[in-house]
């Protein structure tokens, strides 16, 4: 699962924001500097290097013309991550996110790891592809903007409470297109949907250097491309909830056992250098086909 930066700016919003003034042991939101302190430390730590893990858990549906919603799986997963202190002369003083995500599929019914599933459409048995996507990593914010205008608190202060929201539109060539798809079509369609909220005064404690945060995390898409669905018509959407973890063993047993035996790089962070570009289920499913590919062709060439 990613954690885009956040652009709405609501006024009403910095004068709640503005009760928070700079005292002794205070992240003051009303200005850029504190505003990139308080969102580091909802992202992670405002030590650097130190790892982070949110959690979350939920279903994933159909929605298909004339039939009813099913819920296929329910869903497990984790991002972890961590934070470097970067500077730009002309933005000032920010921070880096590198992280790497997982979410698993579950039977619905006996919440067991699915490795393979029979579509109920196509009545074809395919292996499942857990989402494992690394690097997931976020771009470096800054009291100061890219166009200098400052950074501005981008969520809600009601009471002792505080809660940001983001809705975030995907559409993009799909990354398993052919080299004929701007004509025929090809276009990844997807929304993501995030909602954090926390208690504010653990929020601008800056002796506190991590925020306790629940979360939650919506998706609408298109069909996962291991489920071998093509161009039929429907839709997915994942609703889930979760929190941020004060430790890896917090994490459910589920998820622990599955990394344990399958992707031990996820009790870690990427280093906080890590330049790769980021993927996602759909760049993870092409390496994967294309690794098979090269394998089975291999395996010909040698028999020849």
């Amino acid at each position: 699962m990613r954690f885009s930066s956040f652009t709405r700016t609501i006024m009403t919003t910095l004068a709640l924001a503005a009760t928070f003034t700079a005292t002794a042991g205070k992240l003051d939101l009303a200005t850029p500097e504190g505003v990139t302190l308080a969102m580091r430390k909802i992202q992670c730590s405002l030590k650097d290097n130190v790892p982070v893990i949110y959690y979350w858990h939920g279903g994933a549906y159909s929605r298909v013309p004339g039939e009813p919603d099913r819920r296929l799986f329910n869903v497990e997963g984790m991002n972890i991550r961590q934070c470097v202190t970067v500077t730009e002369p002309a933005r000032g003083t920010g921070w880096r996110m590198v992280s790497r995500e997982l979410l698993i599929y579950l039977d619905p019914k006996t919440n067991e790891v699915l490795k393979v599933w029979e579509n109920p459409w196509t009545g074809k048995t395919v292996t499942v592809m857990q989402t494992a996507n690394d690097p997931v990593n976020q771009p470096a914010s800054f009291p100061l903007r890219r166009d200098g205008s400052p950074s501005a608190w981008p969520g809600t202060v009601n009471g002792d409470m505080w809660w940001l929201t983001a809705t975030i539109p995907l559409f993009y060539d799909n990354p398993l297109q052919g080299k004929y798809q701007k004509y025929v079509g090809g276009t990844y369609h997807a929304t993501e949907m995030f909602n954090f909220m926390g208690d504010v005064t653990d929020l601008v404690d800056d002796r506190k250097p991590s925020a306790s945060v629940r979360v939650g995390w919506v998706r609408v898409s298109g069909w996962l491309p291991w489920m071998e669905m093509g161009d039929r018509v429907g839709t997915m959407y994942f609703h889930t909830a979760g929190r941020k973890l004060a430790r890896f063993e917090d994490m459910s047993d589920v998820l622990k056992r599955v990394i344990a035996s399958d992707y031990p790089a996820w009790r870690e962070p990427p280093p906080s250098d890590d330049k790769r570009p980021n993927q996602t289920s759909w760049t993870v499913f092409r390496d994967a086909m294309e690794a098979r590919e090269g394998a089975a062709a291999g395996k010909t060439e040698r028999k020849e």
